[in-house]
């Protein structure tokens, strides 16, 4: 059985080598390679000839071979979190749209928000010998940066900004962009704000960080007004959450989601519970995606150009590798973030300050 398996070439495969595509075509494995590198200097008649043996052998060139002779690759290094979070979709397309008209293909690895997970998809993309590496985030491990770091390509740390970039960096203020949505809020006349996070990563971290600043500087104490799970942010989670905050806090009259996922989820649970949105309660998500427009009612956030943050680290780094090399005279770039307001918010009346919290009414009735 193995024998016949083997005749028919089901057994142990070997990969097409140059040699074989050479005897294909009837030409030295020099020629075949010129052909590949330089095809517009040899006869159409003979380019035809190892294209056609390329194309019936399935031949695939080592590329990494040629890097190793030319230093081009024509690949860029991306790390990103997550490959299922709609936050990173903006982002890669803007990737995509710049990179690959510009014969360049993008080597992406998912870090799934672990520092060591990403240390390593680092430093296996740089065993590839990008051109360059875009990554998602500030918070490199140690050793991930020191590889970063001695690359010897560009590197773009993304998403977020910091005063000591590894190279370049593109992104906006998460702290500043949670004590923005805060103060909307305070802005509107609330004091009881609550706040549900999850992941918990860093990004989510200095948004909290963000809404604690805004609540302290209004003298507000935010001891019972935080729920928060290390659990992946999904819509039901969203909902949960709120019922834990509303189970410490059920006189709150306002809710600041750390992503839109919970702000969704935590308006489904308003709906259940009877809780109007926003007469009751006003709700603020975070990054704008696209259902917030479509909700009902619509959700209030805030929303950060990531598909900017793409477009413009592609645009730096094809302008380093096809130019002299040199990095932009401003390393540290921000993007900034604005507040999308939507039907989810609504200014609280001055008179509701003083009067029982009918949230608060509506929970006691339904024990």
């Amino acid at each position: 059985m193995d024998t016949e398996a083997n005749s028919r070439g089901i057994g142990k495969r070997r990969r097409t080598t140059l040699s074989d595509v050479a005897a294909r075509a009837g030409v030295s494995a020099v020629t075949v390679s010129r052909v590949l590198r330089k095809p517009e200097i040899v006869s159409e008649v003979l380019r035809e000839r190892v294209e056609n043996a390329v194309r019936d052998l399935g031949y695939i060139p080592n590329h990494l071979a040629s890097a190793l002779a030319s230093s081009r690759t024509n690949t860029i290094g991306v790390v990103i979190p997550s490959l299922t979070n709609g936050v990173f979709a903006d982002y890669l397309k803007a990737l995509h749209d710049a990179f690959l008209p510009a014969g360049f293909q993008l080597l992406v690895l998912n870090s799934r928000y672990g520092p060591d997970v990403e240390e390593r998809a680092i430093a296996t993309l740089l065993g590839q010998h990008p051109e360059a590496m875009i990554v998602a985030g500030i918070d490199q491990t140690r050793r991930a940066r020191l590889l970063l770091e001695q690359s010897g390509v560009p590197v773009v740390q993304t998403m977020e900004i910091t005063d000591d970039p590894v190279d370049i960096n593109i992104g906006v203020s998460h702290r500043g962009a949670g004590y923005a949505a805060t103060r909307y809020l305070l802005d509107l006349g609330h004091r009881r704000i609550g706040q549900i996070s999850a992941r918990l990563d860093a990004r989510s971290q200095r948004r909290i960080d963000g809404y604690r600043e805004a609540m302290e500087e209004a003298a507000i104490d935010t001891s019972r007004l935080v729920a928060s799970t290390p659990s992946p942010s999904t819509v039901a989670l969203g909902a949960d959450l709120l019922c834990d905050l509303l189970a410490q806090a059920p006189d709150i009259d306002a809710v600041f989601c750390c992503n839109d996922d919970l702000a969704l989820g935590a308006l489904f649970e308003c709906q259940r519970r009877g809780i109007a949105v926003p007469d009751d309660l006003s709700i603020v998500g975070f990054n704008d995606l696209e259902f917030c427009a479509s909700a009902f009612p619509a959700i209030t956030t805030v929303a950060t150009p990531r598909y900017e943050m793409g477009r413009r680290a592609a645009e730096i780094v094809l302008e380093i590798i096809r130019g002299s090399g040199d990095r932009p005279r401003d390393r540290r770039i921000d993007l900034g973030f604005s507040i999308v307001e939507r039907a989810s918010t609504r200014r609280r009346p001055a008179a509701a300050a003083s009067s029982p919290s009918k949230i608060a009414r509506l929970l006691k009735t339904v024990t």
